[in-house]
């Protein structure tokens, strides 16, 4: 491993990622832009010289701790057709309008107590990308049609949705009857941006990867979730052996390495930002490719002929960061799940005058 590569001074620190959060985008999107860090429309910021340094065993070197935020949204908005890039000027205004909406949002609807204002979200890349849509494929950059008679269970941060058991989605709840009422999120068993596939959301958009000559370890900083990737694709589970993050196998094309997942148990939506599926049928391919000391391109296919009329795929760019990756203690720090459930016992007492 070169350690120079861990040493520049253009490595991203965690307090970098924080000065993003409190609003001072452009400042630091100035002082990427002057470095090496520059997104052009190209998508990507390959250096065609480029040599990727190699482990121990001859393998690509894409061990460290990676940064995946992102301020490019998900889908196209439909009236942009299949355009893919902004200008830089509507890339500036769009990010401009969205922050403005996002604190005009946060305080009117997030007074109460455990609100979050701007300032703890991640609201733009590390880096400056031109990209209309992380949707690649379809072409018009947005989420294919949905199979008739697919599932659908939609949650968020609002009021209970109506519902049964399983909860599929990742934040919001059914009712607060017990734990099985709320989101996986809520539950510390699957973080609303871990996936796989991982997604940009609103914070810890942190993975660290560990390399061994027959595993790799994908760690996402969200519910700490490590998932080991045997570099054996040949030999896959038995099918009725189902999983909640499924069963990852990996092999190395080329200079990428490609990890592809299947066995879901069916108890996750198909698509982490949509309230499609159930996950049983879904397969995913995912490809990791360091294109520069500081970048490695995250791609992701998502095919589940149960859910969607089509495949996804979704480009996330990663940016090395110069830090380490602590534990995320979400089942030891998770007072909100038993608070909550108390406080509707309580109120449901009150309403009975009890006691």
């Amino acid at each position: 491993m070169n350690c120079s590569i861990f040493n520049a001074p253009h490595l991203i620190s965690f307090e970098q990622i924080k000065i993003q959060r409190s609003n001072t985008v452009k400042k630091l999107i100035s002082t990427l832009a002057s470095g090496t860090l520059l997104l052009t429309s190209s998508i990507v910021f390959a250096q065609t010289d480029y040599q990727i340094p190699r482990t121990e065993y001859g393998q690509p070197d894409i061990q460290g701790v990676w940064n995946f935020a992102s301020h490019t949204p998900v889908q196209r908005n439909e009236a942009l057709g299949n355009r893919a890039f902004f200008t830089p000027e509507e890339n500036e205004s769009n990010r401009d309008r969205s922050v403005t909406a996002f604190e005009a949002r946060a305080e009117s609807h997030f007074d109460g107590v455990g609100g979050y204002n701007s300032f703890w979200y991640e609201r733009a890349a590390i880096g400056y990308d031109l990209r209309t849509s992380l949707i690649t494929y379809p072409e018009n950059g947005r989420i294919p049609p949905i199979v008739e008679g697919a599932y659908m269970q939609r949650g968020g941060l609002s009021e209970d949705v109506p519902g049964e058991r399983p909860v599929r989605f990742l934040v919001g709840g059914i009712a607060k009857d017990g734990p099985e009422d709320r989101g996986l999120s809520e539950r510390c068993i699957a973080g609303f941006n871990a996936g796989p596939p991982f997604m940009p959301s609103s914070y810890n958009n942190n993975v660290q990867i560990i390399q061994h000559r027959d595993h790799v370890v994908i760690m996402t900083e969200m519910i700490h979730d490590a998932r080991m990737v045997a570099l054996d694709p040949e030999h896959d589970l038995n099918d009725d052996i189902r999983l909640w993050s499924g069963d990852s196998r990996g092999y190395w094309d080329g200079d990428t390495l490609v990890v592809e997942t299947k066995n879901f148990n069916g108890s996750t939506q198909s698509f982490i930002n949509s309230p499609y599926g159930d996950s049983y049928d879904k397969s995913l391919v995912e490809r990791f490719t360091r294109v520069n000391p500081t970048t490695v391109e995250y791609e992701f296919t998502i095919d589940d002929p149960s859910t969607f009329t089509d495949k996804i795929t979704a480009m996330v760019p990663m940016t090395k960061v110069d830090g380490l990756l602590y534990e995320y203690s979400c089942h030891e720090g998770n007072y909100g799940m038993g608070n909550m459930i108390r406080g509707e016992r309580r109120q449901e007492m009150d309403e009975l005058g009890i006691n």
